[in-house]
């Protein structure tokens, strides 16, 4: 039985998601399986996981469904069901994580909480450097690497280089709201399945803060873990971003706040 079970949502990019794999090659925690979420993704997705199967250790599920446009609601929720492991990690396939990413969600969890964790985001230039050997040896996440890549000083590398009591002390003064992010966060499948998963009528835009907000509503904590979390988040570009299925999105989330709703009609399980 895993420890722990990482939902990897992903689709047609599999020159980003080879990247990210690798990074699963080195953590220090082992006992995991990895649940890729496609969502209709061609042959080129299925080939790469092959021979991540047949030349590596990881234990990886290929949770697929027909590509009909946007539905990663609904290809979460059927990796969701897939997982064997009490607790769950969900990211994205353009986040390559630092080798003790498994390590803290496991060392953090708390029984009645989920973790709220961060990434790093690079531009172009210095996603194009990110090769499997920088990942590989982890000089990815340092200062010098990312600064002699494109990184600009200005940027906020202490996001990435903090650490000790620097790094819990921003995780508990930092301004920015604990929330459920779909490309860094954890909890317990359980509360998961309590809330019924993700609303399928949703699209890209809020999906991930309406599930943690249900969470919220059903009485789990968000714990921040932002700086504690170390990932880098690939760059690209976001043709799928629509203003109208946004606005949308929206008018869930506000009736999810106003009426305090944790449990979706619409999710995992379907109301009659």
């Amino acid at each position: 039985m895993p420890l722990i079970s990482v939902v990897i949502s992903t689709y047609n990019t599999p020159e980003y998601l080879e990247k990210v794999l690798w990074s699963y090659t080195v953590q220090t925690e082992t006992n995991f399986e990895i649940i890729i979420a496609d969502d209709g993704s061609d042959n080129r997705t299925a080939q790469l996981l092959n021979f991540f199967k047949n030349n590596t250790k990881l234990q990886i599920k290929h949770v697929w469904h027909e590509d009909k446009g946007f539905r990663k609601t609904v290809i979460l929720n059927k990796a969701i069901l897939a997982c064997a492991a009490d607790y769950i990690l969900m990211t994205d396939g353009d986040c390559v994580v630092r080798n003790d990413m498994l390590f803290v969600h496991l060392n953090n969890r708390k029984q009645g909480c989920f973790l709220s964790g961060g990434n790093f985001k690079l531009p172009e230039v210095t996603t194009k450097a990110v090769t499997k050997q920088v990942i590989l040896s982890q000089q990815c996440f340092t200062k010098n690497w990312l600064l002699a890549n494109g990184v600009s000083s200005r940027g906020k590398l202490f996001k990435l280089t903090c650490n000790g009591v620097l790094e819990k002390l921003l995780n508990k003064f930092s301004p920015t709201k604990a929330t459920w992010d779909g490309n860094n966060a954890s909890g317990w499948k359980k509360d998961i399945l309590a809330v019924n998963g993700f609303d399928e009528r949703m699209h890209y835009g809020g999906e991930d803060r309406e599930f943690g907000e249900r969470l919220i509503n059903y009485g789990v904590k968000a714990i921040q873990l932002r700086y504690s979390t170390k990932g880098l988040h690939l760059f690209h570009t976001r043709d799928y971003v629509h203003d109208n299925l946004i606005k949308h999105n929206n008018e869930i989330r506000e009736l999810t706040r106003k009426h305090n709703i944790y449990k979706t009609a619409y999710g995992i399980i379907k109301a009659d």
